[in-house]
C-alpha cells in the first residue's frame, strides 16, 4: 500500500472488502478490492480480473492494476463518485422514459463492447451499475466477478441475482451470456421506469419460488396510470421473451425507435470518444502475482459472507428452493442468488 492512501472503506461483498484510497503519485481517488490471499484467490478471480483488464470503455470502469500485501490481493480500478445507479432510482422513486432512456443507452453501449471485446457480464444489475459523479452521469458498468469469456465452453452456472436472472439461466442447461445480459438490461430498463421489479409479485416480493414461476412464465405487467410509451412497452416485450433466439439482441436494441431517440453523439460514433488509457500490466505480470497470491494460506482479513461464492452457486436454503420447485420441470437446482425485492 506504499502508493495508495487509505481514505475509508465503501463496500463489502464475498471477496472482502473495497476501499477508497488516493493513489500518491497522482492525487486521483480509486476503489481498491481487498481479497484474502490463499483459496480466495481461486480461478474465478483470475478470471475476474483478466477479464476486467481487457475492457477499455467509457461506461466500463476503468481497470488499473493488480499488488499484494501480505495479506492481501488488491485489485485497483477506477473511482466511481456517484454511487451506484440503485441509489438513485430508491432516491427518486422512479425515472421519466427521457432519464431512464439516457442511462439505459449507456448501459447498452458498455454491454455490447464488452460482448464485442468476448466478455459476458452474467450479473448486471443496477448494484453493478455506477456512475461517475459528473452532473451528466456516466454509467460505468462493474464488478465483472461472474462474467465468462465467449472463448471459455457455454456458460452453464446457475450466476447472477434472482430478479435479473434470465429463464435459460435457470433452466441449467447450455444457454448463450448474450442474451441473459439482455434480459438483465431490460429488468434495468423496467426498475427505471417503474420503480419496481418486473417479476416479483408485489404481494411478496421477497418470495423467491413466486419470483422464479413468474420469469419462467415471463409474467410481467406495466401500470397503466404511468403511461409508458407505445415503442417502450414494444422494446420491452421484445426483450422478456422466454426463447433466447427470439429475444432482441443488442445490435437490434441500437437500432431500435425508442433507444435511438435522443441518443449522445459519443454514443451514436463511439470513434469520437476519447481513447482509453491501457493497461498498466501484462496478462503475465497478472497471472504470476495471482499465483503469488494462492501460495499464503489464509491471514486476517474480512470474513467471508453467506451466499453466492465466486462461482455463483447460491446458498443452500436457495438450492433446495428451486430442487422444490422445478424438480418436476426438470430444472436443477445450484445457482440464483440473493433475495429481490420493491425498490420502492
Amino acid at each position: 500500500m506504499e502508493r495508495y492512501e487509505y481514505i475509508r472503506d465503501i463496500g463489502s461483498g464475498n471477496f472482502g472488502v473495497a476501499r477508497l484510497c488516493r493513489d500518491k503519485t497522482t492525487s486521483q481517488l480509486v476503489a481498491v478490492k481487498f481479497i484474502e490471499r490463499g483459496d480466495r484467490v481461486d480461478k474465478n478471480v483470475e478470471r475476474e480480473i483478466l477479464n476486467h483488464r481487457m475492457l477499455q470503455n467509457p461506461n466500463v470502469v476503468g481497470f488499473k492494476e493488480v499488488f499484494l500485501t501480505p495479506t492481501h490481493l488488491c485489485i485497483v480500478m477506477e473511482y466511481a463518485a456517484g454511487g451506484e445507479l440503485f441509489d438513485r432510482i430508491v432516491k427518486a422513486g422512479r425515472f421519466s422514459e427521457d432519464e431512464a432512456r439516457y442511462f439505459f443507452q449507456q448501459l447498452i453501449c458498455g454491454v455490447d463492447y464488452c460482448h464485442q471485446s468476448g466478455v459476458c457480464h452474467r450479473d448486471l444489475k443496477l448494484e453493478n451499475t455506477l456512475l461517475d459523479g459528473s452532473p451528466a452521469p456516466r454509467v460505468k458498468i462493474c464488478d465483472f466477478g461472474y462474467s465468462k469469456s465467449v472463448l471459455d465452453s457455454q456458460p452453464k452456472s446457475t450466476v447472477g441475482t434472482p430478479a435479473y436472472i434470465a429463464p435459460e439461466v435457470l433452466q441449467r442447461t447450455a444457454y448463450n451470456g448474450h442474451g441473459a445480459d439482455v434480459w438483465s438490461c431490460g429488468v434495468t430498463l423496467y426498475v427505471m421506469l417503474v420503480g419496481a421489479y418486473p417479476f416479483e409479485d408485489h404481494t411478496d416480493p421477497r418470495n423467491f419460488s413466486k419470483t422464479i414461476k413468474r420469469i419462467l412464465a415471463v409474467k410481467y405487467s406495466i401500470p397503466p396510470q404511468l403511461r409508458i410509451s407505445a415503442e417502450c412497452q414494444d422494446l420491452l416485450a421484445r426483450i422478456f421473451v422466454a426463447a433466447p433466439a427470439q429475444r432482441i439482441t443488442l445490435p437490434e436494441i441500437k437500432r431500435h425507435p425508442w433507444f435511438l431517440k435522443n441518443l449522445p453523439v459519443e454514443l451514436a460514433n463511439p470513434a469520437m470518444q476519447p481513447p482509453m488509457p491501457g493497461p498498466q500490466q501484462s496478462v503475465e505480470d497478472i497471472q504470476r502475482l495471482v499465483q503469488l497470491a494462492r501460495t499464503v494460506g489464509p491471514m486476517d482479513g474480512p470474513p467471508p459472507v453467506k451466499g453466492m461464492d465466486a462461482d455463483g452457486a447460491i446458498d443452500e436454503a436457495m438450492a433446495e428452493i428451486l430442487d422444490e420447485e422445478f424438480e418436476d420441470e426438470g430444472f436443477g437446482a445450484s445457482g440464483g442468488g440473493g433475495a429481490g425485492g420493491f425498490v420502492v
